[in-house]
């Protein structure tokens, strides 16, 4: 019984530190992921740009314009496949280095994703032209045969007038 009450107390002992020791071992928390307050000063501007690794020259926040990009770095639009695919990265499975700020849109620009700087296939009014055309034809077409009315040849159903329509009776 002892042993049971000496493992509980360790037990107890083990959770009570381990937040501890997780938040002494991570080299960051949530709130680290927020970006600061949209810099007024230019004194807050060098701190923005240091704190995002930038040198002040290459610094530049996103215009605020209420949708709470404070002080995070408006970066340029460059996706994956831009990228050399030849650079020594230190993750080159997302074609980035340690420390490198994440892209506002980084969901959209990575490799698997959106390329923008991919030239279309076809001007864009050529494919407006196209859904339009296909949109217009199929509405032409349902209202030109919306008259003619297609369904299967079928017999009109058989109700009873007046009087009895079957019986049980032999004949």
């Amino acid at each position: 019984m002892s042993s049971l009450i000496k493992s509980s107390k360790l037990a107890h002992l083990c959770l009570r530190h381990t937040p501890v020791a997780l938040t002494a071992t991570r080299n960051h928390w949530n709130k680290d992921y927020k970006p600061g307050p949209y810099p007024l000063t230019e004194q807050e501007r060098l701190r923005a740009a240091e704190r995002y690794g930038l040198h002040p020259s290459e610094y530049e926040p996103y215009p605020n314009d209420g949708y709470g990009y404070g002080d995070y770095p408006k970066l340029p639009d460059i996706s994956g496949d831009s990228k050399d695919p030849f650079y020594p990265y230190d993750n080159p499975e997302l074609k980035r280095n340690f420390n490198e700020p994440l892209h506002a849109e980084f969901d959209l620009l990575r490799e698997d994703r959106y390329n923008v700087s991919a030239k279309l296939r076809y001007p864009l009014w050529v494919q407006w032209a196209q859904f339009l055309g296909v949109m217009f034809g199929t509405f032409g077409i349902y209202c030109l045969f919306e008259k003619v009315k297609m369904f299967h040849p079928v017999v009109p159903r058989q109700y009873p007038r007046d009087g009895t329509h079957y019986t049980f009776e032999p004949k």
